[in-house]
This record gives C-alpha cells, structure tokens and sequence, in this order.
C-alpha cells in the first residue's frame, strides 16, 4: 500500500520531521527559523542537502547577534540567519556590487531577501570599500571564498579584503568560510575554472589577517567527489566535497 499525500500536508510533515532531527544538536531558535513555512519551497527543498542547521550550530548563532550574510547569493542563508537571530538581532545581506554588474539576477535576489524580514538590512557596495553599521558577531560566507581569486583582484586587493573582515567582527567575532575542495597544493590554480579553492591558501590568508583558525566540520565532506569537475556540472552540483572553517578574532 502507497499514500501520496497532498502538497500542503507533505510540507507540514516534511517541517515537522525536520525540525524533529534537528531537535537534539541544533538549537530551537535555529530549528525554527529553518522550520519557518514562510521560508520560498525551493530553499527549504534543498535543506537535507545544506545542512544549515548543523553550520549555524557550529558557527554559535543566538538570539540578538548581528550577522553578515557576506556575498549572500540567493539569500538561502540571509532569511534562516534572520529567524536565527530574533527581532533583537540583525543580518546584513551583503551583495558585492562586482557581482551585481555581472548578473542583474544578484540586485533582484537582494531585493526579495531583503523584503522576507525587518531585521534584514541590506549592503550593496564593491569588495573593496563594504562595512557595516556597527561590529559584528558573525560573518559568513558560502562558496564564495574562491571569488576573491577569480583573477580580477590582486593578492594586495585581497589582503585589503580579508583586513576589512577581521575590522568588521567584534572581538571574539566568527567567521565561517564554506567552499568547494580543490586538490590539494594546487592553491587558487582551479577558482576561475572549476570554481574550488585549495583549503590550505585558505587558512593562510586568513590567519595572515589575525584570524585564529578554531576548528573545522567534516558536515559538508564527499570523499565522492574527485575534486576535478566544475562544481556547476550537472552530475556533482550540490553533491561536491566541501571545507567548513570556523575562524574568530581573538578577543
């Protein structure tokens, strides 16, 4: 015997079973911001697959923090971060404006997020020139550290970069990096062409800006993938062998 249940009732259930699983390691003000039905249908059907639960948990988010969701994309993390953190706190949804004149889709993705919540604020400025109104206990970033050598920013440009990061984070703030495995030893070789980065440049240039390497989670590992495809070829996107970094600036 085979049920099919009706669209609404399979969502309630898929919320409710997912809030369910995360019940045990993730806290309830991180349950229930991904559990929130508000949330669009396509972000919350690729949930299994991202794991929030289990990064905001690691990353430390509470009630009243202020976050930057930075170079946000679709704002998959902004609208679970702005749940996250309570009308006590803040998520500055930051959107390069590099990215921006590359695809118009990165303004309008903006625009949507930002309308989800009051406590979503928008930043839209060049990687070389972003702050945010006031210091921060979280910033981060997902599969997007690889960005910053694409080739149009000099070493120089992005020491300046990674400098603005450590200065925007309170003491004892976080920063979380997620981002696709390159081979390893083969540095920024594969960012412009397979979109991956090796987690060694990585860790160097960031504990080059003052930032303490604090710990790392194997939650988005697939010793699957043979870190030698474009992370947007069909047969691995969403399924590629990712790094979680978890940073902070010493108090």
């Amino acid at each position: 015997m085979s049920f099919r249940f009706t669209a609404p009732l399979a969502g309630l259930i898929a919320i409710v079973l997912s809030a369910t699983a995360m019940a045990a390691d993730v806290p309830a003000n991180i349950a229930a911001a991904i559990a929130n039905p508000a949330r669009p249908e396509a972000q919350r059907e690729r949930d299994a697959a991202r794991h929030p639960g289990e990064l905001l948990a690691f990353a430390g988010v509470k009630p009243g923090d202020k976050v930057a969701d930075f170079m946000m994309g679709g704002g998959y993390f902004t609208r679970i971060f702005s749940g996250a953190v309570g009308p006590t706190g803040k998520v500055y949804a930051f959107q390069a404006a590099e990215f921006i004149s590359f695809m118009a889709d990165y303004a309008k993705w903006q625009d949507e997020t930002v309308g989800f919540a009051p406590n979503i604020v928008p930043v839209r400025t060049s990687l070389a020139g972003f702050s945010f109104a006031e210091p921060l206990d979280l910033i981060f970033t997902a599969q997007n550290y690889h960005d910053l050598h694409l080739g149009s920013a000099t070493p120089e440009q992005i020491t300046a970069i990674n400098g603005q990061l450590f200065g925007a984070l309170k003491p004892g703030g976080v920063l979380l990096v997620i981002d696709h495995y390159a081979a390893d030893g083969s540095g920024d070789r594969d960012s412009n062409k397979l979109h991956r980065i090796d987690i060694a440049m990585v860790k160097a240039e960031l504990t080059a800006a003052g930032f303490v390497l604090e710990a790392e989670s194997d939650i988005l590992r697939n010793p699957a993938d043979p870190r030698t495809a474009n992370v947007f070829d069909p047969a691995l996107r969403g399924k590629t062998d990712q790094f979680v970094l978890k940073f902070r600036k010493p108090a």
